[in-house]
C-alpha cells in the first residue's frame, strides 16, 4: 500500500479535545453526587449511632421480640416467593408466551406502586369486608389482617417481583443448548429442569432470594396498612423504629444500625452468586481464561 493509499487519521482539535475533557469532568462530578445522595445518609446514620450503648440498646427484649418477628417473616416471605416466583420466571422467560408483557407488568407493579397502596389493596381482598375476607371468615373462621400471615403476604407482596425478575434474567441468560441437548438424549423434561436448568440458574435464583430477604425484612408501608403493629405479633423492626423515634431516638438510630448491618450482612454473603450470576460476568470470565 503506497502513501497515498494510506488511511488518512484526523488530528483531535484543541476545542474537540477540551469538550471530550469537560463532558468527562462534568459526568464525573454527577456520579460522584450520585454516590454522595446514596452514601451520605448512611455515614449520618453511623455517626448518630450512639456506640458505647449499642449493645444495651439492642439486647433490650422489645428490640429482640420485633428482630426475630422481622427474621422469621423475612424467612417465611422468601420461601414463599421461592415457590411461587421461580415457576413465574420459568413462564416468563419464554419468548412464545403469548401476552407475557402483560403477565410481565402486572408482576413488577408492586415495584412502582407505594408500599401503602399495596397494604389497602391487600385489606381489601383479605379484610373482613374485602372480596375475599369475608368468605374466609365465615366458611373457615379464618381472619387473615393484623396477624403474623397478614405480615408475610404484605411481604411477599412486594418482594415477589425482585425474585422473579433475577430468574427470569437468569433463565434467558443460561445457555440452552445443554438443555436441548439433554432432550435430544431422551430427558423428561422435569429431569431437564431439575439436573439442568436449575444447576444452571442457581446463581440467578440465591440472587433472588438475597434481593427478596432484604426487602422483605424492610417492609414498612404495606406491614403497618395491612397487619397493624402490634408487639410480638405484627410489630417488625422497622414498625418498632418508627415508634421508637418519638420516644427512644437512640435504640431507634441503634435498630436502623442493625437493620443496616443485617442487610449488607446478606448482600455481601450473595456477593459472589448475584455477581457471577450475571451472564455479562460469566461470559467475560469465560473470555478472560
Amino acid at each position: 500500500m503506497t502513501t497515498r493509499d494510506a488511511p488518512t487519521t484526523r488530528p483531535t482539535t484543541g476545542a474537540s479535545a477540551l469538550a471530550s475533557g469537560w463532558a468527562s469532568r462534568v459526568l464525573v462530578g454527577l456520579a460522584g453526587l450520585g454516590v454522595a445522595v446514596l452514601v451520605l445518609p448512611l455515614v449520618a446514620l453511623l455517626l448518630a449511632t450512639p456506640w458505647h450503648d449499642m449493645t444495651t440498646l439492642v439486647a433490650d427484649p422489645t428490640v429482640l421480640q420485633a428482630l426475630r418477628l422481622s427474621l422469621v417473616t423475612a424467612g417465611t416471605a422468601t420461601l414463599v416467593a421461592l415457590v411461587l416466583g421461580v415457576p413465574l420466571a420459568w413462564v416468563l422467560a419464554h419468548d412464545d408466551l403469548r401476552g407475557g408483557w402483560l403477565l410481565r407488568c402486572l408482576v413488577t407493579v408492586p415495584l412502582v406502586l407505594p408500599p401503602v397502596v399495596g397494604g389497602v389493596a391487600l385489606l381489601l381482598l383479605l379484610g373482613r369486608r374485602g372480596l375475599l375476607g369475608g368468605t374466609l371468615e365465615a366458611w373457615f373462621g379464618v381472619t387473615v389482617p393484623f396477624t403474623s400471615v397478614a405480615v408475610v403476604l404484605a411481604q411477599v407482596f412486594v418482594s415477589l417481583p425482585f425474585l422473579v425478575l433475577a430468574v427470569e434474567g437468569a433463565l434467558r441468560g443460561a445457555d440452552r443448548r445443554r438443555a436441548l441437548a439433554a432432550q435430544t438424549l431422551g430427558a423428561s423434561p422435569a429431569y431437564v429442569l431439575r439436573r439442568v436448568t436449575l444447576p444452571a440458574v442457581a446463581p440467578g435464583v440465591a440472587a433472588g432470594a438475597a434481593l427478596c430477604f432484604t426487602r422483605a425484612l424492610g417492609e414498612f408501608g404495606a406491614t403497618v396498612t395491612f397487619a397493624g403493629s402490634f408487639p410480638g405479633t405484627t410489630r417488625t423492626m422497622p414498625l418498632a423504629v418508627y415508634l421508637a423515634m418519638d420516644t427512644a431516638p437512640e435504640q431507634a438510630v441503634a435498630m436502623s444500625v442493625l437493620l443496616l448491618v443485617l442487610s449488607v450482612a446478606v448482600l455481601v454473603a450473595m456477593r459472589g452468586r448475584w455477581v457471577g450470576g450475571l451472564p455479562l460476568a460469566r461470559a467475560s470470565r469465560t473470555g478472560a481464561r
